[in-house]
């Protein structure tokens, strides 16, 4: 299969895989205080909060999309901060693939963090407290540690989500050979161009991808039931 790939498939590949990595590491670090807030606050804000979060789950990939190009382009919030910055316009670029793909994915981060968090509870928390922990020193000894399964689901489905995205991407980044062009782009273009061999031997490859990511899920998630037996 892999001999069938030709250079440009290649560099599509290469890209994707950069996006996801630098995708899922962003993700991780703010994913992780805003789940930890979700699950412990009691404040009102706490379901706009989580509705917000929630949100690229149900609104259309080409909706996000379009209001991100608007917002980082020459006119939009986002893109006079950048400028003003001298940054320049982030759309049509690697950075601003990034930022989409970091907002598109943010609940597939979030929300297997934030119920492991809840599933631990309080105890945990309360008897570090009882042994002179400090807040801090409790949360990076005893919760983090006790939610590595949903870290390991987020980290995977982060990177997962983050490969297969396509509308996006297309409205952010356009699809730009060795800049913002990605796998699902680059088959996009294959179909447009009606070069359905090399579509079918790079979905192929997708498929295999998205297979091994639900085995390695499936792993995951028998992990701590066999640890409880």
């Amino acid at each position: 299969m892999l001999a069938h790939i030709d250079q440009e498939a290649w560099q599509a590949i290469g890209l994707t895989l950069e996006l996801a990595t630098v995708t899922t590491v962003v993700l991780l670090i703010l994913a992780t205080p805003l789940a930890w807030w979700l699950s412990q606050t009691q404040s009102t804000w706490r379901a706009a909060v989580s509705a917000l979060v929630t949100l690229p789950l149900v609104l259309p990939p080409t909706v996000l999309g379009f209001y991100l190009l608007v917002a980082l382009g020459p006119h939009g919030w986002l893109g006079m901060l950048t400028q003003s910055m001298g940054l320049g316009l982030l759309s049509f670029s690697f950075s601003g693939l990034l930022i989409g793909s970091v907002i598109f994915s943010l609940p597939f981060a979030v929300q297997p963090i934030q119920y492991a968090f809840q599933a631990m509870g309080r105890r945990p928390m309360e008897v570090a407290s009882t042994l002179r922990a400090t807040p801090l020193d409790a949360f990076f000894t005893v919760a983090l540690p006790m939610a590595k399964p949903g870290l390991l689901t987020a980290t995977v489905l982060s990177f997962a989500h983050t490969v297969g995205e396509f509308g996006v991407v297309l409205m952010i980044g356009g699809n730009i050979p060795g800049e913002t062009r990605v796998v699902s782009t680059q088959i996009y273009g294959h179909v447009e161009a009606m070069q359905y061999t090399q579509a079918h031997w790079l979905s192929g490859v997708m498929v295999v991808f998205s297979f091994t990511v639900l085995i390695a899920l499936a792993l995951l998630n028998k992990r701590p039931e066999q640890a409880a037996v």
